[in-house]
């Protein structure tokens, strides 16, 4: 069983800046890509960042500049440090993760919760 455990969103004022960390636990045997989606009320959910093995990003135009992603390999854990934060960041920001457990030859995807994150203007 793999799971994916968010934390960090909460409400902050424009220009602001929050850090969402996401770890991933349970029977892993390789992790592909670890990245953040998010979804604002009325819209579909959207890549926000991703970094694959290897280290490379994709980062979503809006948030080119302002966000940074990174990820802990030993911890298994992926980090979203957002700067800058505007209203229109507003959404319910959920982990993504590509990854293969043990008992499977074909990579996975695996969602977490969500965690809200809000920008008052």
């Amino acid at each position: 069983q793999v799971q994916l455990v968010e934390s960090g969103g909460g409400l902050v004022q424009a220009g602001g800046s929050l850090r969402l960390s996401c770890a991933a636990s349970g029977s892993i045997f390789s992790i592909n890509a670890m990245g953040w989606y998010r979804q604002a009320p009325g819209k579909q959910r959207e890549l926000v960042a991703a970094i694959i093995s290897g280290g490379r990003t994709n980062y979503a135009d809006s948030v080119k500049g302002r966000f940074t992603i990174s990820r802990d390999n030993a911890k298994n854990t992926v980090y979203l440090q957002m700067n800058s934060l505007k209203p229109e960041d507003t959404a319910v920001y959920y982990c993504h993760a590509e990854l293969r457990t043990p008992l499977n030859t074909r990579s996975a995807d695996y969602w977490g919760q969500g965690t809200q994150v809000t920008v008052s203007s």
